[in-house]
């Protein structure tokens, strides 16, 4: 009998995609069941599996720069997804990561923009762990 081994290489452990999005709606990013709604849809939307029920609470205000808003995580199979929304400001917090080796990040911006109303982003796409495969003895 022969066994066959994968010869898949790897050059980095995973994607992280963090979005900041400006000037969103205000009564979106207040919403805990539309916040829910996004953890919920976008792991499937995106080809991840959820591992836990999504967890969201609505948080107080800190201080001035912080006035308050919705919080929330799931975690996937592949890692997990978080929103940290902050109303009065219009502004929310979000981060994707995967330890897939791709993720379409077009894809999750274009739902996130449309689900919150999100006028501007400011996008950041990270390589995590460049030097996985090498460190851990595996194909590069």
């Amino acid at each position: 009998m022969t066994t066959t081994t994968s010869k898949k290489s790897f050059k980095h452990f995973g994607v992280h995609l963090t979005l900041d999005g400006y000037q969103a709606s205000e009564h979106k990013l207040n919403d805990v069941r539309l916040v829910f709604k996004i953890l919920d849809d976008l792991p499937g939307i995106l080809g991840m599996r959820k591992i836990i029920t999504p967890y969201v609470i609505p948080c107080e205000s800190n201080d001035k720069k912080d006035p308050g808003g919705v919080s929330g995580f799931v975690i996937i199979a592949e890692s997990h997804i978080s929103i940290h929304t902050f109303a009065a400001r219009r502004f929310v917090s979000i981060d994707v990561y995967t330890c897939q080796d791709t993720l379409d990040t077009k894809k999750a911006i274009e739902y996130l923009k449309k689900a919150l109303d999100i006028q501007q982003t400011e996008v950041n796409v990270i390589k995590r762990g460049l030097k996985f495969g090498k460190l851990a003895g595996l194909p590069r």
